[in-house]
């Protein structure tokens, strides 16, 4: 029995494949330890959509072979899968397997261990590659279980080096989910989020869509709430909508990339649509669920963005009310086409752009908040140690707190129903509305 480490950059498609990853050496009678200085083979899996990225990743790599000269290193992730020759020249990695062949880490490591010799399998993507199914086998301490069920991207925007990284779209194949989402029941949790590199794309090669993944969780016994990870504003049918407001357990939150308020931007990041078509979007999805949310992600200095563009892009954030909003600033992201503009954005005014986006997200989640008061909303409680409150999530993913009076009873991974009282800066406050038990 070998000791192994992991440690995890990026998503939540990264955090999956780390667990699925996890699964493989326990089921190979390996232990999975929580320190690297006590393990015998130690994996990274990267991240590379910004180049500081890649800086954490590296610095990883230098400190961990420098505190742990013997162990064995694996790399593996988007890193050495989209810039293969640079990762080829990582001394402190003995083997380097990007995302493909991760099925195959835990043989790698241990014919490190056996013959000593340093291994770079790198293999390009090709179109019409298979998903690799890589599952969990036994879960975290967390009430949600993330569920991989898609990888790969076919959209190329101009800033994104992920097709690169992941190839083009491919999805998990129904009936895997389908034993996958069994598992997760026996395991206690309620929740399962289906999460992928382009969700919005799942199951094309085979005639599904999202719906028929939100139906087989929905309809496994145990599971109580089903949840969509982050979604391009593509692929969203009237019918797949429908059919997903059909299902009790549907958590009506959802996470629609935005990147722009401003079509002139959105066109220069290579969007596949406007900012008029992402607001049609969001309001045929509030007929269908008029108490979901909307959370997203919005860039600020992309290259040629005008001061122009990035008010009507602030003014488009507030209009459609998002419950909570990412800000970031653009990177340049060496092999993209972004990269090569002209019009870079200098760093100050990122900065001062930033902080104005920021301000005008915040303005929005305090109109969402202010509109759950009065509410009763079922909670799925998750913090295990509390104090003062006992913390959890609505289903269009609102943190609601309650007050705690007994700091020794735990409510994780219990649903009770709340109403709300009050809002604060980033949360609901309420009480319940049934004994705790």
């Amino acid at each position: 029995m070998r000791k192994i480490f992991f440690m995890t950059f990026g998503c939540k498609v990264n955090h999956y494949e780390t667990e699925c990853m996890k699964s493989l050496f326990r089921d190979s009678g390996n232990e999975v330890v929580s320190s690297y200085t006590e393990a015998d083979a130690i994996v990274i899996n990267s991240c590379t959509v910004t180049s500081s990225g890649d800086s954490r990743v590296l610095a990883a790599l230098r400190k961990v072979r420098k505190a742990c000269p013997n162990a064995v290193i694996a790399l593996t992730g988007c890193y050495p899968q989209a810039f293969r020759e640079e990762a080829e020249n990582i001394a402190e990695a003995d083997i380097i397997i990007g995302t493909k062949n991760r099925s195959e880490i835990v043989r790698l490591v241990e014919d490190y261990f056996v013959f000593g010799t340093r291994t770079v399998k790198l293999s390009e993507y090709k179109n019409g590659d298979e998903y690799e199914c890589l599952t969990c086998t036994r879960f975290d301490d967390n009430t949600r279980a993330f569920v991989k069920i898609q990888d790969g991207c076919n959209q190329f925007c101009s800033y994104c080096i992920i097709p690169y990284a992941r190839g083009r779209c491919r999805s998990k194949p129904i009936d895997v989910l389908k034993k996958e989402a069994e598992q997760i029941a026996q395991s206690g949790k309620k929740e399962i989020v289906l999460s992928g590199i382009n969700l919005a794309f799942y199951g094309r090669e085979f005639g599904l869509d999202l719906a028929d993944a939100a139906e087989v969780c929905a309809g496994t016994d145990g599971i109580e709430r089903v949840r969509l990870s982050s979604l391009e504003p593509e692929m969203m049918s009237d019918e797949l909508l429908e059919r997903l407001a059909a299902l009790p357990e549907f958590c009506p939150q959802f996470h629609l990339s935005l990147q722009s308020g401003c079509t002139r931007t959105l066109k220069a990041m290579n969007r596949r649509y406007t900012a008029e078509e992402y607001f049609e979007l969001t309001e045929r999805i509030r007929r269908h669920f008029p108490e979901c949310s909307f959370t997203t992600d919005v860039m600020v200095g992309f290259p040629g963005e005008t001061e122009e563009d990035f008010a009507e892009s602030a003014e488009f954030v507030k209009k459609i009310g998002f419950s909570r909003v990412h800000v970031f600033r653009y990177s340049r992201r060496k092999g993209t086409v972004a990269d090569r503009m002209d019009g870079q954005i200098s760093e100050n005014i990122k900065s001062e752009r930033w902080h104005r986006m920021t301000a005008a997200a915040e303005e929005a989640k305090a109109v969402y908040l202010e509109k759950q008061v009065g509410k009763t909303i079922p909670v799925l409680f998750e913090r295990e140690n509390c104090t003062d409150f006992h913390h959890g999530y609505a289903p269009d993913y609102t943190l609601i707190k309650i007050p705690c009076k007994n700091p020794k009873k735990s409510l994780r991974n219990m649903i009770f129903c709340v109403k709300i009282e009050k809002k604060e800066s980033d949360c609901c406050i309420g009480k319940p509305t049934e004994p705790l038990g």
